[in-house]
């Protein structure tokens, strides 16, 4: 498959299309700090692991979403999780002023998990809660998506991301997908294909991308980072791949430092500890540790060419808002599906090689990720 350009856009208006991502373009390269790098990243990189180069980053996909500067009504599906509360919050805060362009909660579509017992017992409180802010409780996403611009698709389920995604993939809309952008990267391929067939880009990460410090790293303060250790509590979920429920927060760390580039896997794990070995290119080694007894906290250490970076602490979900904004007004993600299609095949490689006791090539766990994917349909 080639990279999807303009002119394989089919719609009447695809020469304000074309001069609408230009102008997309010339703002996201005017992005500073932490963004900077993905900038190079998105529009430089053509081609992912093991030939996934079909435009899945950000140059190829397009960004014709149906959403612009004066598109602020937000839609959430999913009332299973905390963040689903956490981002009305800070949205609907009148005291918010500009700081997220206007952007508000107006609709929810609680439906989440139904075998997850943690998810489904906050449904009935969250759906509660959230009404105090202002918000509509509907009855299914078609209802969701025809009084909304834009969606946070917050179902704490990774399973259903699939599901829930293509609907508002298919109307145009832009949208967020929470950590884990899927339950296995099999679907999370099949999100991006679908992404790419109906012309709408889409963002996913963890909060943990923006972690206290990590903008030194983004930046270049230590100069070309040569590894990384990061750390994360990693609790379990029986219907998830282990990483995927909760480790990818520190995984997504490893990766906002180390970039794209990591060849093999081999993970080390008992019931309180795992640790997961990264070989990158250019001889570069990442770690994750996932936290199962003791203290657990997020946190990491980068080695630069000129310099050691300690990581502080978690800083909350405004770096995150502000960035889900900026996509959201420009089409633009801040981060490349080539990125997020590795962060997953990271993981998916190490529950391989804790099964099979190996190192694991990403390479196969794509190529074969990537068969499976092409029998969904989308």
């Amino acid at each position: 498959m080639k990279p999807v350009g303009p002119e394989q856009i089919q719609d009447t208006h695809e020469h304000d299309h074309v001069s609408q991502c230009v102008s997309n373009l010339k703002k996201y390269k005017q992005m500073k700090n932490t963004d900077q790098r993905y900038g190079r990243r998105t529009f430089l990189k053509t081609s992912a692991i093991t030939g996934w180069g079909i435009g899945l980053s950000g140059v190829a996909l397009p960004t014709y979403g149906k959403a612009d500067h004066r598109s602020l009504k937000v839609g959430i599906i999913g009332l299973d999780t905390s963040h689903s509360i956490a981002f009305t919050k800070k949205l609907n805060d009148p005291e918010a002023g500009s700081r997220y362009s206007g952007y508000k909660v107006v609709a929810a579509y609680p439906k989440g998990s139904s075998e997850i017992a943690t998810s489904t017992s906050r449904i009935p409180g969250y759906t509660s809660e959230i009404q105090k802010y202002g918000v509509r409780i509907v009855d299914s996403i078609d209802d969701l998506l025809a009084g909304v611009d834009v969606v946070l698709l917050e179902t704490n389920d990774g399973r259903l991301h699939l599901e829930q995604a293509l609907p508002v993939l298919k109307s145009g809309k832009r949208m967020f997908i929470d950590k884990p952008l899927a339950a296995s990267l099999t679907d999370a391929i099949a999100i991006f294909k679908a992404s790419r067939k109906y012309g709408v880009p889409i963002f996913s990460c963890s909060s943990l991308r923006y972690i206290s410090g990590m903008d030194e790293v983004t930046s270049g303060e230590i100069g070309e980072v040569i590894g990384a250790e990061t750390y994360s509590p990693a609790k379990l979920e029986k219907t998830h791949p282990d990483l995927f429920w909760y480790g990818i927060h520190g995984v997504e760390t490893l990766f906002t430092a180390m970039g794209t580039g990591c060849k093999r896997v081999l993970r080390f794990s008992n019931e309180d500890t795992d640790v997961v070995v990264g070989f990158w290119d250019n001889k570069r080694i990442g770690t994750f540790r996932g936290i199962r007894r003791g203290r657990a906290s997020y946190g990491g250490t980068i080695y630069g060419a000129r310099g050691i970076k300690v990581l502080g602490s978690h800083t909350g979900y405004d770096p995150l808002l502000e960035r889900i904004v900026e996509y959201f007004k420009s089409g633009i993600p801040p981060v490349s599906a080539e990125e997020t299609l590795e962060i997953l095949a990271f993981m998916e490689a190490a529950e391989v090689s804790k099964k099979k006791e190996v190192t694991v090539d990403l390479e196969s766990v794509m190529k074969k990720a990537e068969q499976k994917a092409s029998k969904l349909s989308i």
